[in-house]
Parts: structure tokens; C-alpha cells; sequence
């Protein structure tokens, strides 16, 4: 009765503060709690798993890993969005 949803593997799930979203620039392996510029203090494990849990509920939110992956207008999944131009209906000049 549970649902897997993959996240991207190269998602910084352990150094993302889960709190405010700020993103540390290096953390080694060996660093198992670390504090924030925010002032919160996390568990590397807990606060990975916080992040992953956010991502993959955002993910079966926009159909990702609910179904099997479906064409979306423009071919793109909704894991990450790129900017569309703008242009239909714009006169060039």
C-alpha cells in the first residue's frame, strides 16, 4: 500500500537546510550535525530525510512517479521546468 517515487540522486538532500532552503557549499562526509545560517541545527540523516520526503511529496504533486511518465506540452517533465520564450503573437520588427 506505499508508493516509491525516485528522486534525483545528485539532489542535496543533506546539505539543504530544511528549515529556510539555504544550500551549504561543502559538507564531507564526516560532518554529522551542522548548524544553518538561520540558527537551526540538524542531524545530517534527519535533515536528508526531511528533504527527500519534501521533494518526493512535490513530485507526486505535479504526476511525477504516480504514473508512468507522460508528454507533457513541450516534452518536459515536471522535475524541472526550463523558461519558454515568449514569442506567439509577438510582432517582429
Amino acid at each position: 500500500g506505499r508508493e516509491v517515487i525516485a528522486v534525483d540522486r545528485f539532489f542535496p538532500s543533506s546539505k539543504l537546510c530544511s528549515a529556510c532552503g539555504a544550500l551549504q557549499n561543502k559538507m564531507p562526509l564526516h560532518v554529522r550535525t551542522w548548524t544553518c545560517r538561520c540558527g537551526i541545527t540538524h542531524d545530517r540523516d534527519v535533515n536528508a530525510a526531511k528533504n527527500l520526503l519534501a521533494a518526493g511529496l512535490a513530485a507526486a504533486a505535479c504526476g511525477d512517479g504516480v504514473r508512468p511518465q507522460r508528454s507533457t506540452p513541450g516534452g518536459q517533465s515536471s522535475m524541472k521546468q526550463e523558461p519558454q520564450r515568449a514569442t506567439a503573437g509577438i510582432p517582429r520588427l
